[in-house]
């Protein structure tokens, strides 16, 4: 496990260049464009004969210096802002993959991003095969001669499984293949899969790395190469983050490091009391001994992140119960926020998939997945404590 041990001060000190006015914080470049000095100007910049900006589409000093930090805290080469996490996510895979191109998955993925997979990427013939994330031992039967990507969320959303990023990229060293890890639940202060030989790593900044649950905006980082030709694709294409929501999430990283600290402290003690409740049938989170992979987490990851999913005995409709019996945490899809938020994937947000397939994704009937905020730890364990007597 390597953690580069000037974390916070590469998030605080990782700035724009300071104006003539010589401001302490980045101020915020509100414009949609930018002006030439001269025609020559105009023309090599253009023809990227100089680094510098040309329209906010492209690039901006705040979707620049966020994208700098990501950057720095990921290890990575390079990489590009975009409006959402989805909008990163598809804009990447819409780059790298051709028609009759193929994709190997985990089948433990986000809604949307299994969405993208099942419904849209078959119209252009794009296939996906999705592998078990607690069998690794048969990722490999699943890859075709027009495999391109190998794609997988550690830790898994909602299911919070964990999958050993290393045995990840050997596999897709061994077949050519790019390897894409979508970090959001880790931050890059918590797993840096880089480090482990992934290719790319994406985010969804609107969840821990905004941290208040106040804008949207994702990114993706990792190998030059590979970011040149997504950056191209989305400069024409259009899906950049608003400078002002750059400005926001830059700020935010100035604080992720002390942010997470308290998030997972949190999480543990809720676990751990969830674990004791005769009413949860099953824990995980990725730092409780109980977890199937808590090895392969301590290896790969500083801390257990946010988020614990348990099982509340009585099916769907004790975890609809259990939703309404809340009363100081929010119920929301989001995560990542300040305040403890609690979903019930099974009635809600993983509705639409088949039984077989909500299963295949860890998502059992009484599933509940929780986010875990930074009010008192007491006052979040007291209200799931009083919601799951009466579920």
């Amino acid at each position: 496990m390597i953690f580069d041990e000037h974390f916070e001060t590469r998030a605080i000190r990782t700035q724009t260049e300071r104006t003539q006015y010589l401001e302490h914080s980045v101020p915020l470049y509100l414009t949609s464009s930018f002006i030439f000095e001269d025609a020559e100007d105009m023309r090599a910049s253009f023809a990227e004969e100089k680094d510098r900006n040309i329209y906010s589409r492209f690039s901006n000093p705040n979707t620049s210096e966020f994208v700098e930090k990501m950057c720095v805290m990921e290890g990575a080469e390079d990489g590009f802002a975009f409006a959402t996490g989805m909008a990163a996510v598809y804009s990447t895979f819409a780059t790298l993959l051709n028609s009759n191109d193929h994709i190997l998955s985990a089948s433990s993925v986000f809604g949307s991003t299994h969405t993208l997979f099942t419904k849209y990427f078959p119209k252009w013939n794009i296939s996906t095969s999705y592998f078990d994330i607690n069998k690794p031992e048969t990722i490999e039967s699943f890859i075709q001669p027009n495999t391109k990507i190998i794609y997988a969320e550690s830790p898994t959303n909602p299911a919070v499984d964990i999958i050993d990023l290393e045995v990840l990229s050997a596999i897709a060293k061994k077949h050519n293949l790019i390897l894409i890890i979508d970090n959001c639940f880790a931050t890059p202060y918590l797993q840096n899969p880089i480090q482990f030989g992934a290719d790319l790593v994406i985010h969804s900044a609107t969840k821990l790395i905004d941290g208040q649950g106040r804008v949207m905006g994702g990114v993706v980082v990792g190998k030059q190469e590979l970011i040149r030709e997504i950056y191209l694709f989305s400069r024409n294409t259009g899906p950049a983050l608003s400078p002002f929501n750059a400005w926001v999430l830059s700020k935010s990283l100035e604080t992720l490091a002390v942010r997470l600290e308290k998030h997972c402290e949190n999480a543990l003690k809720v676990a751990e009391f969830l674990e004791s409740n005769a009413n949860v049938k099953l824990v995980k989170y990725p730092f409780l001994k109980s977890h199937p992979q808590y090895q392969i987490a301590k290896k790969q990851m500083r801390l257990g992140g946010n988020i614990v999913a348990f099982e509340v005995k009585g099916g769907i409709e004790a975890g609809r119960t259990f939703l309404d019996k809340i009363k100081l945490c929010s119920l929301s899809a989001n995560l990542g926020d300040t305040r403890t938020i609690v979903t019930h994937p099974a009635s809600t947000t993983h509705s639409k998939l088949t039984v077989e397939e909500r299963l295949a994704a860890s998502i059992t009937d009484g599933l509940v997945r929780v986010s875990v905020g930074l009010e008192t730890v007491s006052d979040i364990i007291a209200d799931l404590q009083q919601a799951l007597e009466k579920s």
